[in-house]
């Protein structure tokens, strides 16, 4: 995960109205530590599991982006002003111009042609996730608490994978085989596949925007559901299993949306 290529899933990082509350949903359901950098940097938060980044998070401020209690998702780029400038030119937007990070690295976030919010991270000191749940031989590997994949739900799924074809390098996308009401690509033909994209038009609701989400790694999902539940997160759509494991969506303490991942029951 510290040698993406350009394009792939690098980083995840948290919105939040209450980051003191944020940080302990996290401490209790995954056993996450956080570090806060000094002012210089806003106070941003440093999620790790085991010492290893997972993750980071912002507190809102008066002056920020207004938004929802959110994560989002940032995608590799060796240049993010030029990627930036691309994403213009092929119908996207620019919601935070690029900027460094001290030395750090550099990002920017963006409105893709679809409608949905994604980050652009240009490594520097900074090269991006320290570990990642990895699924081998339909067992999650290493999994509690950790990414494990990066899914965007879209209406535009054609012109998304144009989209990040040509602003963001994606040259080896791999389209499943199609059935009645369902159409998925992921960004790699082989492994590390690390997420995908899904052609969302037939059940996202009215009034809910296409998005990128993040899932992570559990143990034990259907205790983490209700761990969640407990520190006062809510249940989106109840664990499940299916053929990549047992899956669920969640919201945390403050609303921001997340997924759960593990081995099926």
């Amino acid at each position: 995960m510290t040698h993406p290529k350009p394009g792939d899933p690098i980083w995840v990082d948290l919105y939040t109205a209450d980051p003191d509350a944020s940080i302990a949903f996290y401490a209790e359901l995954f056993g996450w530590e956080a570090e806060r950098a000094g002012a210089e940097f806003g106070g941003y938060i440093t999620f790790r599991k085991d010492g290893k980044a997972v993750g980071g998070g912002m507190g809102k401020t008066e002056d920020g982006v207004d938004g929802p209690d959110q994560w989002t998702v940032y995608l590799s780029s060796p240049d993010a002003r030029a990627t930036a400038a691309k994403a213009k030119a092929h119908g996207g937007v620019v919601v935070v111009e690029p900027m460094d990070v001290g030395e750090l690295g550099a990002m920017a976030i963006l409105g893709d042609v679809g409608g949905a919010g994604v980050g652009i991270w240009q490594p520097g000191a900074h090269a991006g996730f320290e570990t990642a749940a990895l699924v081998e031989g339909g067992k999650w590997i290493d999994a509690e608490g950790a990414p494990s994949w990066f899914e965007l739900h879209t209406r535009a799924y054609d012109a998304s994978l144009d989209f990040y074809r040509e602003v963001f390098g994606w040259d080896d996308v791999f389209a499943m085989p199609e059935v009645p009401g369902f159409r998925y690509s992921t960004i790699h033909s082989t492994s590390p596949m690390l997420g995908g994209v899904m052609d969302a038009s037939e059940f996202l609701p009215e009034g809910q925007p296409a998005g990128w989400s993040v899932y992570f790694g559990s143990a034990d999902v259907d205790k983490s559901v209700a761990k969640v539940v407990e520190l006062g997160g809510a249940v989106v759509a109840p664990a499940m299993d299916t053929p990549y494991g047992r899956m669920a969506t969640v919201t945390d303490v403050t609303g921001a949306r997340f997924n759960l991942g593990g081995d099926a029951a």
